[in-house]
């Protein structure tokens, strides 16, 4: 399997600095970053660590649970996934993740709500970014859109 790289240019001190993210594999694009956005509510076209991996957990969760419902006897026809990625105080000192939320609403054929819910939760479990973020609460909403 591949490696995927991105970069980070930083220039001075955390709360003063700002940097750059790029997306290098992919050539996808370059995001600024800087330390007291990150911490702000309002990201003003600024991303964060969080939300790259946000990014990367809707997007890995919504594969694998493609995969959990064919598997299942399912046919995907639509599935929209976010994830909210919460940073706080860490009471050893400094900030981690404090939480993640996914949330997913589906259209699907050939499975009823149990047997979605089976699949995401299987998926939650099974998506690699969910393994890798093991440390982190991570709650799940899936329901099948009506």
């Amino acid at each position: 399997m591949p490696t995927r790289t991105a970069r980070t240019a930083w220039t001075g001190g955390l709360e003063d600095g700002s940097g750059t993210v790029e997306l290098a594999s992919s050539g996808a694009g370059t995001f600024d970053v800087s330390f007291p956005k990150r911490a702000a509510d309002d990201a003003d076209g600024t991303t964060s660590p969080e939300e790259l991996i946000a990014a990367a957990h809707s997007a890995c969760y919504s594969m694998a649970l493609s995969g959990g419902i064919a598997a299942a006897g399912g046919t995907p026809q639509s599935l929209d996934v976010s994830a909210d990625v919460s940073l706080g105080p860490d009471s050893a000192g400094g900030f981690k993740l404090t939480g993640i939320k996914l949330t997913v609403r589906g259209k699907v054929e050939g499975l009823d709500a149990a047997g979605f819910e089976q699949a995401a939760q299987e998926a939650k479990a099974g998506c690699p970014v969910s393994k890798a973020l093991t440390g982190v609460d991570i709650t799940l909403d899936a329901a099948l859109d009506a």
